[in-house]
């Protein structure tokens, strides 16, 4: 991205100032180099969300932006209930993807020993691909029963333990879900998909906690250096996109009755108190339910498999958190607190310390903010921040975020070459598709350690823990 466009604010803060239709500016948090390696396309794309109706202070890039459908990824923005819109582009079609981080019990050196065993047996009990699917097969009543009651259901239905609730994000269940707004063909897609990690960036990985940068916030998450945990990045599989896909199409369709001059089609978007806005907020919050719920089910599948191989672990859930959603939250805004309607694609929300909404176990701390990074590099937990909630609205990056696209990558590197070269260095990987790897390249991504500081440094999160692949099952 050509600087000339920005102004710096920081060494981590750089501002693009309001021109055109933009109502507000551009934020993006980023160090120097990571800001000249996004591509051009995530300053116009970050103008074209300024430029919605009822947008709130600015719309904000994280470190590890990259551009996306409509809304970069990366790019976080929050509307006026009344004046406002809510966009599909700006949740994503991969609704409420996330991260889920297990702790073990364990220690390196119980997992040397049988990490292939342990690595396979991962591989064999939690389905991934294109198109894969469970043991899990739902009904037309279990499905709406679902996509009402996200993790809750899912422990109601025996995966998991009533616990894991109180560390997921919402409680395991996300209010206002409307299944009735969700359609058939949907639905269909998802029938089979439960327990499933699916495709492209999503995996199963067991990490070990190399590093530890505040001691007091890891011993609030239960952390210490050359512990073993295990990591779940998944979403809402194809419910979440058909739902993308529909909403989207009707969106861009609606807009001129709305009065919506949409600056990019891909910005497609309806007033949040529109008969259409209040159906894909249904439809969303249905969808969130749903990944949930799936990584409520792969839980409880990768405990069984540790069990199997490894019964001394106790698998206990650390945090649960999305990173393509929309949520109404109270945020202060020009000294008054008010209802927003807040759009993270591609972010992870990160509440600072005292914030109701997470648990009271970390609530000195702030809320455990997990980022995945890659599965030959490092993944890391970060704690939110009170600085964060005041230039953010509590949020932050959720991962490495790519630099080179998956064509490109299939065209650099051979996956068997990865995994070959990945085991080299003690990291066992367990894909169904070479290609898939081949686009998964370490290095097709950006340097998450670099994000994370950058992050770190900008005030959005601070770092508590780098975490190291040991073994990895890909989508």
């Amino acid at each position: 991205m050509d600087l000339k466009h920005l102004e710096p604010m920081s060494d981590y803060v750089w501002r693009l100032p309001p021109t055109g239709p933009m109502r507000v500016p551009g934020i993006l948090f980023a160090d120097v180099e990571l800001i000249r390696d996004m591509d051009d396309k995530v300053r116009e794309q970050l103008a074209g969300v300024a430029a919605l109706p009822g947008i709130q202070t600015a719309a904000y890039a994280m470190p590890d932006a990259h551009w996306g459908y409509g809304f970069p990824i990366g790019g976080v923005a929050a509307f006026d209930p009344e004046e406002g819109v809510i966009s599909g582009g700006g949740v994503g079609f991969d609704i409420s993807c996330g991260v889920r981080t297990l702790t073990t019990g364990l220690t390196v050196d119980d997992i040397r020993p049988v990490a292939n065993a342990l690595a396979a047996a991962l591989a064999r009990t939690v389905p991934a691909g294109v198109g894969s699917r469970g043991h899990i097969v739902l009904d037309h009543a279990e499905m709406d029963a679902m996509l009402r009651g996200g993790a809750r259901w899912a422990v109601e239905q025996g995966y998991g333990r009533a616990d894991d609730l109180a560390r997921t994000e919402e409680h395991g269940c996300m209010a206002g879900a409307d299944p009735g707004a969700v359609s058939d063909r949907a639905k269909r897609r998802q029938e089979a998909e439960m327990g499933t990690l699916g495709s492209g960036n999503h995996y199963l990985e067991v990490q070990a906690v190399a590093e530890i940068f505040d001691p007091e916030a890891a011993s609030a998450y239960g952390l210490k250096a050359g512990d073993v945990v295990v990591s779940i990045h998944c979403g809402s599989r194809g419910l979440g996109h058909q739902i993308g896909t529909e909403f989207l199409k009707e969106m861009v369709e609606q807009a001129p009755a709305h009065g919506l001059a949409l600056p990019d089609r891909e910005l497609a978007s309806a007033p949040i108190r529109s008969e259409l806005g209040q159906r894909y907020l249904g439809a969303m919050r249905a969808g969130i339910n749903c990944a949930l719920a799936n990584r409520q089910i792969i839980t409880e599948l990768v405990r069984g498999a540790f069990a199997r191989v490894v019964p001394q672990a106790d698998l206990a859930l650390l945090y649960d958190v999305s990173h393509n959603t929309c949520k109404e939250e109270t945020h202060t805004v020009d000294g008054e607190e008010k209802r927003l309607f807040v759009h993270r694609k591609g972010a992870t929300r990160a509440y600072g310390p005292g914030h109701g909404a997470i648990p009271e176990v970390f609530r000195t701390v702030g809320q455990p903010v997990l980022i995945g990074g890659t599965m030959g590099t490092a993944s890391y937990i970060l704690a939110g921040t009170g600085h964060g909630m005041e230039v953010a609205f509590g949020s932050a990056c959720h991962g490495a975020g790519r630099r080179m696209s998956r064509t490109q990558a299939r065209k650099r590197w051979r996956g068997r070459e990865l995994v070959d070269g990945l085991a080299g260095r003690g990291i066992i990987i367990h894909a169904p598709s070479m290609r898939g790897v081949a686009e998964e390249a370490p290095d097709a991504y950006k340097d998450v350690t670099q994000v994370v500081d950058a992050s770190d440094h900008a005030g959005l999160a601070r770092k508590v823990a780098r975490l190291r692949p040991l073994a990895c099952v890909k989508g």
